[in-house]
């Protein structure tokens, strides 16, 4: 590649880029890859920060939130633009644990390249290659830098091959790290394409021929690189050339690289270490000269909001304005700030704009789409936001105080609006049940929730009607970490979390009777009324049945329903551990009644009595959900996951065979056995694996479990 040095990215940040002048580039990689050091080493080396921050001591650029300082993680999605040799690149640093898959989606749609990091040290596990697997789902470019390549146990051989082994034989390396000897540190960089040495020393970088002693190796891996820029690039008649022996220009290499990377076929490899700036040149250069601009990246599917499909658009500047919400923040100051893609024409504060979303109506929106007014535009720096004038086509900014948009939401002109395809959200499967410690705190946590739910669209709220509890459907314990710091540090509301209680309910397996006895006389206007029951299970233990044989009229006709309503309510309670009871017929035979102290209340009391008394003689027992579980994991791992699966008293209904190495299990397992199932399949499957899950009946507890439920939790 070129060897020109940085310009800094401080120039003009009011002023709007051409498309062909920006790269929106997302780095991905496992947690502990170094990706945000990474992002200190480019800031730095671009003029844009005079020296990179320390992650230990929470001064770094990109985890500036409260909860990543302390937890000392990245969580969330950050922008940090840079400029080199005049064109604006666009960092979306990403969190590299799976809880936060929904923000490194958010990236993957903000940007048109990504760049992957691949530890030294530990090579590539498996939630690295989902994550790859992700990119090509979407057909993003991809380039791969090895980092920590300065750490003792950093093996740069064993890594890339083992980038060969995860991604296919179109990897292949840029650039060979040097040693002044076995055990010494890194100190240069051999371009294979150039055949030059780049050495660093005290922060400077000097060209120089490679030693004789790395000559031969220079030669085998730039003959593997050549013929795979143009393989990957299609040009026939260049490899005809090579092939002949002819020795090709690196300018033609050059340009060959660039068709290949932009296509989206081959990924070259880089090398970094962030804490010595070796490699930085290296990588700004790939991203400016590799990978494609916005203006060669195809656009999401876009329609109008009735669902015809739109044509013609492009990254256009003076083209119709299409601009998408890949992530909302808020400022304790500012308030909302949302992180836009402009992928059409151009964003502009004060302006009104059209704003349409999927599920807009399912979020409170009345109408499903509102006009709004465009407030101040900046460009995110870490916590700092720089004014700016506009932002074209293809460039990424933030908008503050945005009313009803939301992550996902397309913001389009008033006369033209339009609505883009929304990318995939993973579903949140760790339940997390959450009590307000205080009143104080009860009153406050509602719209402390709901502001949370606008920030994070993987955060699922519920208030279960059966269990009465309010329980955040979470992506992992890490995910649920911050959400309750969150809760207690940014809004002040204090809260515990609580067992869980699964959705159970309570039947019968035996025919049985009751009495129902209410007479209170106490002197005044007393109460009365006396019913017997008669109980059953009917089939499928699902269901309610109430039948009146009472003749004679000894419970009077217009208090019969009144023991139905107190049968129904205390079904409603629960008799055996306060769940709601199902699946029984109650007929109503008997009763007596009182021509002065009889009333309503009087028996729907004596029914509540009647069928607690035939509930303890009938057999009484628990039914539990079975839900039906998809599990997608490697082939390696079928058998860990089936065998975990049968111990959770789950049936494996069997297995099928997925594209790349993958199968699908599915089984039917009882709830209460997969509560915590998002963290332990990912133990199971070292990371790799995936599930879905779906209610499919209510089915009888085991008597034991049923007994420990019982002891456990009584009826109030």
């Amino acid at each position: 590649m070129a060897t020109t040095g940085s310009g800094s990215a401080g120039a003009a940040p009011g002023r709007a880029p051409a498309a062909d002048q920006v790269r929106n580039v997302v780095l991905v990689g496992h947690s502990g890859t170094g990706k945000t050091s990474l992002v200190e080493a480019l800031l730095a080396a671009t003029g844009t920060i005079q020296r990179p921050g320390s992650i230990e001591e929470g001064t770094t650029v990109s985890d500036f939130d409260e909860v990543e300082i302390r937890q000392q993680r990245s969580v969330n999605l950050t922008l940090e633009p840079v400029i080199h040799n005049g064109i604006k690149v666009n960092l979306l640093d990403t969190p590299g644990y799976a809880d936060f898959t929904g923000d490194l989606r958010a990236g993957l749609r903000a940007a048109d390249s990504a760049l992957f990091a691949v530890s030294a040290t530990d090579g590539i596990d498996g939630v690295t290659r989902m994550l790859w697997d992700e990119c090509a789902a979407v057909g993003m470019p991809r380039a791969v830098v090895i980092t920590k390549i300065d750490h003792q146990r950093a093996d740069f051989d064993a890594t890339l091959a083992a980038c060969r082994d995860a991604f296919g034989e179109s990897v292949a390396p840029l650039y060979l790290p040097v040693k002044a000897g076995e055990n010494e540190p890194v100190t240069g960089l051999i371009g294979l394409l150039s055949q030059k040495l780049f050495s660093y020393s005290g922060g400077s970088r000097t060209e120089g021929a490679p030693a004789e002693a790395d000559v031969e190796r220079m030669e085998e891996l730039r003959g593997e690189l050549i013929e795979g820029i143009i393989q990957e690039s299609e040009d026939e008649t260049l490899m005809d050339r090579y092939l002949s022996g002819e020795d090709i220009d690196p300018k033609v290499l050059i340009e060959d690289l660039e068709k290949a990377v932009a296509l989206g076929s081959f990924y070259p490899v880089l090398v970094a270490s962030a804490p010595h700036k070796i490699g930085m040149t290296e990588l700004l250069e790939v991203m400016t000269q590799a990978f494609p601009s916005p203006a060669e990246h195809p656009l999401p599917t876009v329609t109008t909001p009735d669902g015809k499909q739109v044509g013609g658009l492009s990254p256009d500047p003076s083209g119709a304005l299409l601009a998408e919400v890949v992530k909302t923040t808020s400022d304790s100051f500012v308030g909302r700030i949302s992180l836009v893609r402009v992928f059409s024409g151009t964003l502009r504060p004060d302006a009104a704009v059209h704003v349409s979303g999927h599920g807009r109506a399912e979020r409170g929106h009345a109408d499903h789409d509102d006009d709004e007014r465009i407030g101040a535009l900046t460009s995110p720096l870490g916590k700092q936001q720089r004014q700016l004038a506009q932002c074209a086509a293809g460039d990424i900014c933030a908008v503050a105080k945005l009313g009803t948009a939301e992550t996902g939401d397309t913001l389009s002109d008033k006369e033209k609006p339009l609505l883009m395809e929304p990318w995939s959200m993973p579903e949140p499967l760790l339940p997390v049940a959450i009590v307000a410690k205080s009143k104080a705190d009860e009153d406050k946590l509602s719209q402390a929730l709901s502001r949370l739910v606008i920030e994070d669209p993987t955060l699922r709220l519920e208030m279960n009607p059966e269990t009465r509890q309010l329980v955040l459907w979470c992506m992992g314990e890490a995910h649920a970490d911050v959400l309750l710091d969150r809760l207690g540090n940014r809004y002040g509301v204090a809260v515990e979390t609580t067992d869980l209680r699964v959705p159970l309910r309570e039947t019968i397996a035996a025919k049985a009777s009751g009495l129902g006895r209410n007479v209170k006389q106490t002197g005044g206007h007393g109460e009365y009324g006396i019913c017997h029951i008669e109980i059953e299970p009917l089939e499928d233990s699902a269901g309610f049945e109430f039948v009146d044989k009472i003749v004679g009229g000894v419970v009077p006709r217009q208090f019969i329903p009144s023991v139905e309503k107190g049968v129904r309510w205390q079904m409603e309670q629960g008799v055996v551990a306060g769940y709601p009871m199902t699946g029984l017929r109650v007929t109503l035979f008997d009763g007596k009644a009182h021509s002065v102290d009889s009333s309503d209340m009087a028996f729907q009391k004596a029914g509540r009595l009647a069928l607690k008394d035939a509930v303890d003689k009938a057999s009484p027992a628990l039914l539990e959900p079975v839900d039906e579980v998809s599990v997608l994991v490697p082939d390696d791992y079928v058998g860990a996951v089936m065998s975990d699966l049968s111990s959770r008293r789950g049936r494996v209904l069997g297995t099928e065979p997925v594209p790349v190495g993958r199968t699908l299990v599915k089984a039917e397992v009882p709830e209460l056995e997969i509560t915590r199932y998002a963290i332990d399949l990912r133990s199971v499957s070292h990371g790799t694996g995936s599930f879905a899950r779906k209610y499919l009946r209510h089915e009888p507890l085991p008597s034991h479990l049923a007994a420990k439920v019982a002891a456990d939790s009584k009826p109030d």
